[in-house]
């Protein structure tokens, strides 16, 4: 057995501590989608910002439509924040040893796989994507058929799919 045994002072059986692992789990990177996902959210805050303005703007002071143009600002603001707040409910960690998912706002999901079991790693650019510089990192385990974790509209996906690569290959050296 590895690890240093000890007795018990009670009984006098032999116990065995743990040997302290050779290598610490670090991590290597953290990966969020791209704001070019949310872009659509974005363009609706600002169109209501825009409303909002232009409501003030056209209406005599003290006006109910100047009051009125109070709501698609605080929408505007409101659909701003939440999307801020949605794009960091996903993400992806790639550390020394495994591959995490984070996905949820109330719900929370963790999903990892062991960098030992991945299978393939394929990358997926759609032609809007190839011209933002975006694509979907594919992630296939030894335990699955189908691709296990997907990055979506992740920046960089071909560095990404060479750093799971090459941290794969430390892992198993």
């Amino acid at each position: 057995m590895d690890g240093d045994a000890a007795f018990c002072s009670r009984c006098g059986a032999r116990i065995y501590t743990p040997k302290p692992a050779d290598r610490r789990e670090y991590s290597l990177v953290r990966i969020f989608p791209s704001w070019w996902r949310f872009r659509a959210n974005f363009f609706f805050a600002a169109v209501m910002l825009i409303a909002s303005v232009a409501l003030v703007a056209k209406s005599p002071a003290g006006l109910p439509a100047a009051r009125l143009a109070v709501l698609p600002l605080a929408l505007s603001f409101l659909l701003a924040l939440a999307t801020i707040f949605i794009r960091r409910a996903t993400s992806w960690s790639i550390t020394s040893e495994r591959l995490i998912e984070y996905r949820g706002v109330l719900l929370r999901r963790r999903r990892e796989v062991e960098l030992a079991d991945i299978r393939s790693v394929e990358v997926d650019r759609r032609l809007g994507q190839r011209m933002l510089g975006l694509g979907n990192v594919k992630v296939a385990t030894a335990a699955s058929a189908d691709f296990l974790i997907t990055l979506e509209d992740v920046v960089h996906p071909d560095d990404i799919a060479e750093t799971l690569r090459r941290a794969r290959l430390k892992r198993l050296a």
